[in-house]
């Protein structure tokens, strides 16, 4: 038989229905009551997805392309005291735009230590991609 999703009817033993999935709450009892309310709750959630990809995507064309200045201490050879992180990166966007971005969106193989101008891609969704510039310089005093 294998698992059920959210929203699938299943039908299984008695037994197991009756001392292990509904004590547990891991399912309900197939009424045309609770089969309702169940399809409203998916109804629902589809529509919050569709309003956050709304949101993913405009961010998308609001950073496309942005250019994010990070100051750091540089000593010989333009070379970094430190690094700059997706950390960094992802909080001065964070505070650019005023959308907070995880730092685990921004798709970096390695930290910065040079000082210069990066490409870096922020992936927000699945199938939603990003590129900014990212220009490390020097701290000023």
């Amino acid at each position: 038989m294998g698992k059920g999703k959210v929203g699938e009817v299943k039908i299984v033993a008695d037994g197991y229905a009756r001392n292990f999935l509904l004590p547990q709450g891991l399912a309900l009892a197939a009424t045309p009551a609770a089969m309702k309310e169940t399809e409203l709750g998916i109804q629902k959630e589809k529509a919050q997805e569709t309003v956050e990809q709304t949101k993913l995507v405009e961010l998308a064309k609001q950073i496309e392309g942005s250019e994010i200045h990070l100051q750091a201490r540089i000593g010989a050879g333009e070379r970094l005291f430190g690094s700059i992180t997706a950390a960094n990166i992802a909080q001065e966007l964070s505070r650019a735009v005023g959308y907070s971005i995880d730092k685990r969106r921004i798709d970096m193989d390695k930290p910065l230590h040079q000082a210069g101008s990066y490409e870096v891609t922020i992936k927000l969704a699945k199938d939603l991609e990003s590129r900014i510039t990212v220009v490390i310089e020097q701290e000023k005093t």
